[in-house]
C-alpha cells in the first residue's frame, strides 16, 4: 500500500483532511500492522508540512484516506499524542499540537542536549568520509544564502549527516523524535535577516571541532548553535503574536 493522496478533496474546514501534495508518498512496509502504518504516515505528513499545526483530524476522513477501518487508525491517534504531535479531544478525532513558547523552550532544552551529544559522538566516531560529507553539504548553504526553502532543505540534510556520524542508534532514534517535532514549526528562521550566515557560521565551528577531533569543542558549539536558534525561534513568535 502506498499513500500519495486522499481519495478525495476535502475541504480545509476543521475536521476535514485537507488534500496533501502529490510528492508525499509513504509505502507500506511488509508485514507492518495498519497501526503503525497510520502513525508513520501521519508522523511523515507532520513532517513535511502536509498537516499543519492546530488542523483537526477526523478518524473517518483519515480512515477513507489510508484505505482502512477506524480501529488503527484511533491507535496512530494515541500513539501521536504520547510523542506529543497530536492532542485528543471529544471532537472525535485529533488536533495537530501547536507549539506555544512554554513548549518551544522545553522542546529546544532537549534538543540542546541531544545536538551537543550528537557533535561529541561525531568528533569521536566520524569517518574521513563522513567528515567530508558534511563540509560539503555546509558548503552548498553559501550558494543557497537568499534561498530559505533550499537551506530549511540543506539544514535537515547536514543535521542528519551529523547524526549518522555519531554512529549510535539510540542518539538518533531520540534526535528523528526531536525532528518529527520541529515538524510542527510554520516557518524557518532563514526569513530572518542575517541568520542563514549566523548559521553557515556555527556549522562551520560545529564541523571543525569535528575535524579536529576536539569533542568537548564540538559539544559546545553545537549547544551554541541550538540556543541561538530558540532565541530566533522565540523572535518569529513575537512577531507572529504582534501581526
Amino acid at each position: 500500500m502506498t499513500v500519495t493522496k486522499p481519495k478525495r478533496h476535502c475541504s480545509s474546514r476543521k475536521g476535514t483532511l485537507r488534500a496533501v501534495p502529490s510528492n508525499f508518498s509513504v509505502e507500506r512496509k511488509q508485514g507492518e500492522a495498519l497501526g503503525d502504518f497510520a502513525a508513520r504516515v501521519l508522523r511523515e505528513g507532520i513532517r513535511v508540512g502536509s498537516l499543519l499545526p492546530g488542523e483537526h483530524l477526523r478518524e473517518a476522513d483519515v480512515a477513507r484516506w489510508l484505505n482502512m477501518s477506524r480501529t488503527p487508525v484511533r491507535e496512530a491517534f494515541h500513539r501521536l499524542a504520547s510523542e506529543g504531535l497530536l492532542m485528543t479531544g471529544p471532537w472525535n478525532g485529533a488536533k495537530v499540537i501547536e507549539l506555544d513558547q512554554q513548549r518551544l523552550v522545553e522542546l529546544y532544552a532537549v534538543r540542546e542536549a541531544l545536538e551537543g551529544a550528537a557533535a561529541r559522538l561525531a568528533a569521536q566516531h566520524a569517518s574521513k568520509a563522513e567528515i567530508q560529507n558534511l563540509f560539503r553539504i555546509a558548503d552548498s548553504e553559501k550558494e543557497a544564502r537568499n534561498n530559505p526553502a533550499r537551506l530549511v532543505l540543506i539544514n535537515a540534510e547536514l543535521h542528519q549527516a551529523i547524526y549518522s556520524a555519531t554512529h549510535n542508534r539510540y542518539l538518533l532514534q531520540s534526535l528523528n523524535g526531536i525532528a518529527d517535532t520541529l515538524g510542527l514549526l510554520r516557518h524557518s528562521t532563514f526569513v530572518i535577516s542575517g541568520s542563514a550566515e549566523q548559521a553557515h557560521k556555527e556549522h562551520l565551528d560545529i564541523l571543525g571541532a569535528i575535524r579536529d577531533r576536539n569533542p568537548d569543542k564540538a559539544e559546545k558549539a553545537a549547544r551554541i548553535h541550538v540556543s541561538n536558534s530558540l532565541a530566533l525561534r522565540l523572535e518569529l513568535l513575537r512577531r507572529s503574536v504582534q501581526q
